[in-house]
């Protein structure tokens, strides 16, 4: 089993970004787009790789947005991305890792930090894999593979939840099953059938 976080057991960085753009006269999904211009080179795939830190990343951040147009305080974009964590999907982790070998894969820049919470949840996990630690970020398969080899596990016998349809299609290519997390409840039914104990 193979979990993101941000989007999938924790509330969707995307949500950040919105109140953030709302609460300063930006056009909503401007930060996407900013993070989407030249995604795997950018400030904040380097950022995920721990290629930068967070003052050279927001130096970068900062110019990429003027270019498209708009003026950030990178500092507080990154400020706004709480995540709070969904109960029912910390719940299916600890059920999952009770019986099957269960990793996280994530593109993060920090993870957890000072909150006590998303520690606790870190520690259900067999094995953590963070893009800033092994210079690697989804969809860059070599992250997946890394994953399953730190886990014991094949591929095509894996399972893969993520929140974005980009980081899915490699995982999917290699062989894994995989479910794309929008309404959690559904992605939860939607594996419940795949592994055929409850999650809940």
């Amino acid at each position: 089993m193979l979990w993101d976080f941000g989007g999938v057991i924790l509330d969707s960085p995307f949500d950040g970004f919105a109140r953030y753009e709302e609460g300063h006269e930006l056009p909503s999904g401007f930060l996407r787009g900013v993070i989407a211009t030249d995604s795997d080179i950018n400030a904040w795939a380097r950022l995920e790789r721990g290629e930068v830190d967070v003052a050279e990343f927001t130096e970068l951040f900062e110019q990429e947005a003027r270019a498209a147009g708009g003026t950030i305080d990178g500092a507080a974009v990154l400020g706004a991305l709480t995540g709070r964590p969904r109960p029912e999907m910390v719940e299916a982790v600890r059920r999952c890792a009770e019986r099957l070998p269960t990793g996280l894969v994530t593109n993060n820049f920090t993870l957890g930090g000072s909150r006590p919470e998303l520690q606790e949840i870190l520690a259900l996990f067999h094995v953590v894999v963070e893009s800033s630690k092994v210079g690697l970020r989804k969809p860059d398969p070599r992250i997946y593979e890394l994953a399953c080899d730190e886990l014991g596990i094949t591929p095509v016998k894996t399972v893969f939840l993520d929140d974005l349809g980009v980081n899915l299609k490699p995982a999917r290519a290699m062989g894994m099953t995989t479910i794309k997390v929008m309404d959690p409840a559904s992605a939860l039914d939607e594996l419940e059938g795949v592994l055929g104990f409850p999650l809940g």
